[in-house]
């Protein structure tokens, strides 16, 4: 058997991790709330607000560094939970119920509905076609959606089943793991722990020329063909999660460093911002004295350590300040993968909605997500959390009460 070298975990730690799991879900809904408002030439998103927003921009920027790598390394790490809690063709199942069979059913109702707001928008002048499209309406390049993740998140299972199986195989011994144990140990007690973790995920970005940070992870949502950089920086994600739950005393590491990650973070991601800024300044500005290329190598320099900083950030607070049992997080922990799955048509409708008025740009994000949420909010009260769905997608209350996280905190 592929033994930890770990203890039971403590569960205060995992009432923490669940909670920072259901946080990056639901920061998700807050990123897409904010793209119609971001100040970006040329136009990334379906519909540009008439009052574009700084402030919004900054938000969305920086949730963007880390939401979804924190969100793939509490997957990697539960995933491993719950493999050794239900064995091989459990978790197999589990994992079919839970993230395939979404996909397969909500998918083309999500697609369907975004579809119709895209067509909507394009009756408006700064809706409809964007750049990554090739013509109007972009539906052909859309094609995952915000549900790409669900995808990659097979994708990973799949490999790390694959890998885990021949290492058993080939390691009998155990010492082979015993070394990687050992070597990932150094590594997360290193205060460069986040600077050697970011030097794959850096290295892609290098080499594609195309990439600029106000784009991130290049996020394989228009592809049903994973992209390098998701692969690296999720992957790695991923393995990180897997191998820290088999060394979980490790997290206290990363608990007692949530202070200076999480200044740095900020330092690196306030930074990267400005450096987006002065990228793609406006026509006419001073022009300036570093080349493209420069600047893109510095900002490849700044914002793959962020990635990495940011995320040890956001588990480190969340360690330390939400390890005991809340009932509010509990609960929004099990909404937050029904209203993330649900969310996107929502908030793109009301996007297109207050896009032409003449409100102030945080006015109407503030609107959009106190329309959006707590409908959202009611249908999974109403409709899932105690029905066929909420024990498709969280699980059965009976394994609610013994496992303390739910959801796809398992994923």
């Amino acid at each position: 058997m592929f033994q930890s070298t770990a203890t039971a975990p403590a569960p205060e730690r995992l009432h923490a991790l669940d909670a920072l799991r259901g946080i990056a879900l639901l920061l998700g809904i807050v990123l897409h709330a904010t793209l119609s408002f971001v100040l970006a030439s040329p136009r990334f998103w379906i519909i540009q607000d008439t009052h574009p927003s700084l402030v919004l921009s900054l938000l969305s920027f920086a949730i963007h560094v880390f939401r979804m790598t924190t969100f793939f390394l509490m997957a990697g790490f539960f995933a491993r939970m719950s493999f050794h809690r239900r064995g091989s063709w459990g978790f197999v199942k589990d994992r079919l119920q839970r993230i395939a069979l979404p996909l397969v059913i909500v998918w083309p109702l999500v697609f369907t509905s975004v579809a119709l707001v895209i067509i909507w928008a394009a009756n408006f002048p700064n809706g409809g076609s964007v750049q990554w499209t090739s013509g109007w309406p972009a539906l052909p390049n859309f094609r995952l959606t915000h549900l790409w993740f669900l995808y990659v998140l097979l994708e990973l299972y799949v490999a790390m089943l694959l890998l885990r199986g021949a290492i058993v195989w080939l390691d009998a011994s155990g010492k082979l793991r015993t070394f990687i144990d050992r070597l990932f140990a150094r590594i997360i007690r290193n205060p460069m722990a986040p600077l050697v973790l970011a030097i794959p995920i850096g290295i892609a970005f290098c080499l594609d020329q195309r990439w600029v940070n106000l784009t991130g992870v290049r996020t394989p949502d228009q592809s049903l063909i994973t992209n390098a950089q998701a692969w690296i920086c999720f992957g790695t994600a991923f393995g990180v999660g897997w191998l820290l739950h088999r060394q979980i005393d490790l997290l206290r590491t990363l608990e007692r460093r949530w202070l200076p990650h999480l200044l740095l973070a900020i330092v690196l991601i306030l930074i990267s911002f400005v450096l987006s800024g002065v990228m793609f300044s406006a026509p006419g500005a001073p022009k300036l004295p570093y080349s493209f290329a420069t600047l893109r190598l510095v900002s490849v320099v700044l914002y793959a350590p962020a990635i990495w900083i940011s995320t040890f950030a956001a588990i480190g607070l969340a360690l330390r300040f939400m390890s005991g049992f809340s009932r509010t997080w509990r609960y929004l922990a099990d909404a937050s993968y029904w209203l993330y799955l649900i969310h996107l048509p929502i908030v793109m409708a009301l996007q297109v909605a207050l896009s032409q008025l003449n409100w102030p740009g945080l006015i109407k994000f503030a609107v959009i997500l106190i329309v959006a949420i707590p409908p959202m909010l009611a249908s999974y009260h109403l409709l899932v959390r105690f029905t066929f769905i909420g024990a498709v997608l969280n699980g059965g209350r009976a394994e609610k009460r013994v496992l303390p996280q739910g959801g796809i905190a398992t994923a």
